[in-house]
C-alpha cells in the first residue's frame, strides 16, 4: 500500500518538476528523457539479472518487436505528456488521466474478449459524454487527454502479453530510440542549438534526473502490482490526476471554467460507477473463491 501510495502522489507531483525545466523545450526534454531512461533502466536491470537474462529474451523475434512496439507507443504517450506539462495543459492532460482507466477497459473488451458489465459500459458513456461537452463547446477535439488516454491503453494491451520482468521491458522498449534519440542530442548540441546553448546550468543538472523521475513511480508501481489487489491500484489511479488537476488550478493559475468543471463532475460519476462494479466483481470473486475452498 505504501508503494502504491507513493507511486500515486509521485506522479501527481510530476508537473512541478517538468515545469521547471523551462525554458528548455518539449522536444529537446523529450530527447533527454529517452536516453536517460534506457540509462537508469539499464542500470536497475543489471543490479538484478545477468547480461544473459536481460539480452537473452531479444533472441526471439517476436520479442523484439512487441517491444520495441510498446517502446513507441511508451515514446509518443511521454511525448504527449510532457508537451502538455510545458505548455500549460496540465488540466487536460488531467482528463485524459481521468478517462484511461475506462479506456483500458474498451481495450479490453473489443480485443480480449473481457465481460462487458452494466458498470463498465455506463462509465463509458459518461466518459463519452463529457468529451463531446468539450468537443461541442470549445469546437475541438481534446487532444493532450484522448492522445494520453488512448495510447496508455494501446501500450497496457501490448504489455497484457508481456512476459519480461519490468526493468528488463524498459530496457528494451527504449534502447532503440535512445539512440536514435543519443543521436539526435549530440547533433544538436554540437550545432550550438541544444539545452548547452541556453546557458542554464541548473536546468542542465535537473535533465539528467528526467529518465530518474521516470524510473521510479515506474518501479514502485511494478512493485505493488504484485502485492495489492488490482481493484486497490485502479482506485488509487485516481490520485494523481487529482494532484496534477489542483496542481493546475491552484499552482499554475491554468483557466478553468463551467464547462471543464461539468465535464469532470460527469468523468467522475461515470468513475465512482465503474468502481463500484470493480468492487462489486472483486468481492464477489473473493466470494466465490471462498466457496470453492469450503
Amino acid at each position: 500500500m505504501i508503494c502504491v501510495l507513493a507511486c500515486q502522489i509521485f506522479w501527481g507531483f510530476c508537473p512541478i518538476y517538468w515545469q521547471a525545466l523551462e525554458p528548455i523545450p518539449s522536444w529537446m526534454i523529450i530527447l533527454y528523457r529517452i536516453v536517460t531512461m534506457f540509462v537508469y533502466s539499464y542500470i536497475a536491470a543489471r543490479s538484478r539479472y545477468s547480461r544473459e537474462e536481460i539480452w537473452g529474451p531479444l533472441k526471439d523475434k517476436a520479442v523484439r518487436v512487441k517491444y520495441f512496439t510498446a517502446g513507441l507507443i511508451l515514446t509518443a504517450n511521454w511525448s504527449i505528456y510532457i508537451w502538455a506539462m510545458t505548455s500549460e495543459r496540465v488540466i487536460q492532460a488531467s482528463i485524459g488521466y481521468y478517462i484511461e482507466p475506462i479506456v483500458i477497459c474498451a481495450v479490453g473488451i473489443f480485443f480480449f474478449r473481457e465481460k462487458l458489465t452494466r458498470y463498465n459500459l455506463t462509465a463509458m458513456v459518461f466518459a463519452l459524454i463529457a468529451i463531446m461537452i468539450i468537443l461541442f463547446h470549445y469546437r475541438q477535439v481534446p487532444g493532450v487527454a484522448l492522445g494520453l488516454a488512448g495510447t496508455w491503453a494501446v501500450y497496457s494491451a501490448i504489455k497484457k502479453t508481456a512476459k519480461e520482468p519490468v526493468l528488463i521491458a524498459l530496457v528494451y522498449e527504449t534502447m532503440i530510440y535512445s539512440v536514435l534519440a543519443l543521436i539526435a542530442v549530440l547533433y544538436i548540441e554540437t550545432k550550438g542549438i541544444g539545452v548547452i546553448s541556453l546557458n542554464v546550468p541548473v536546468k542542465y543538472g535537473l535533465l539528467f534526473l528526467s529518465g530518474l523521475i521516470t524510473l521510479l513511480p515506474v518501479a514502485l508501481f511494478s512493485v505493488s502490482a504484485r502485492k495489492v489487489s488490482l481493484f486497490v491500484i485502479g482506485l488509487a489511479q485516481y490520485i494523481s490526476p487529482t494532484i496534477s488537476l489542483l496542481l493546475g488550478v491552484f499552482l499554475f493559475r491554468e483557466p478553468i471554467d463551467m464547462i471543464q468543471v461539468i465535464a469532470f463532475i460527469i468523468i467522475w460519476t461515470g468513475l465512482v460507477i465503474f468502481t463500484s462494479g470493480e468492487f462489486i466483481s472483486a468481492r464477489n470473486g473473493s466470494m466465490d473463491e471462498n466457496t470453492n475452498d469450503n
